[in-house]
């Protein structure tokens, strides 16, 4: 089983990956993460993703295909995965689309968690002021939004020709979100 966990940064697709992680055994492959540790890393990469990340810009495709093909075989070893933030542009779900063609899988279904603007804005003022993470700067915050509006849009009707996408309402509970995943996985 392969699920995309779909919607802007602080929608609550890591909590809802980390439940399904612990319930079906699923490997999470949160693009967000593993930048994250390239940046920790202190290597080349990390530097150019440090520099992205500030900017408030989307890391290139190439960069963030390879490091989901690196996590392939692990996936697949563990039943499936959960792309999560992954992919945010039409290049990025066809290119996924054929990294798994090429190994006999397909990506079983997408769940979009549909999220107040507004709302994701204080989610992230809060987060910043407890956890202090760069990216979650509310200025630099502001720009990764716009930008995953504007280029992550066309994914929609990508997945939706295809069978695919179902919606669940991500300003609910954590557990009525948890209810509607499972409900596009049964």
């Amino acid at each position: 089983m392969n699920l995309i966990l779909f919607g802007p940064p602080a929608a609550g697709k890591g909590t809802q990956a980390k439940r399904l992680v612990e319930e079906k055994g699923m490997i999470q492959l949160s693009t967000g993460d593993m930048l994250r540790a390239a940046i920790a890393s202190g290597s080349e990469l990390g530097l150019k993703v440090k520099d992205v990340l500030a900017r408030g810009d989307l890391v290139t495709d190439e960069i963030v295909i390879a490091l989901i093909e690196d996590r392939l075989p692990e996936a697949e070893a563990a039943g499936g995965a959960i792309f999560d933030g992954f992919p945010r542009t039409v290049a990025q779900a066809e290119a996924l689309d054929a990294m798994l063609a090429k190994r006999g899988a397909q990506i079983d279904a997408v769940v979009r968690l549909k999220v107040d603007d507004a709302a994701l804005l204080e989610r992230i003022a809060k987060r910043y002021a407890e956890q202090g993470r760069p990216d979650d700067n509310p200025e630099t915050f502001a720009v990764r939004l716009d930008a995953y509006n504007r280029n992550t849009a066309p994914l929609l009707p990508y997945y939706k020709a295809q069978g695919k996408l179902t919606e669940a309402d991500g300003m609910g509970s954590i557990e009525s979100v948890a209810r509607a995943i499972d409900e596009a996985l049964a």
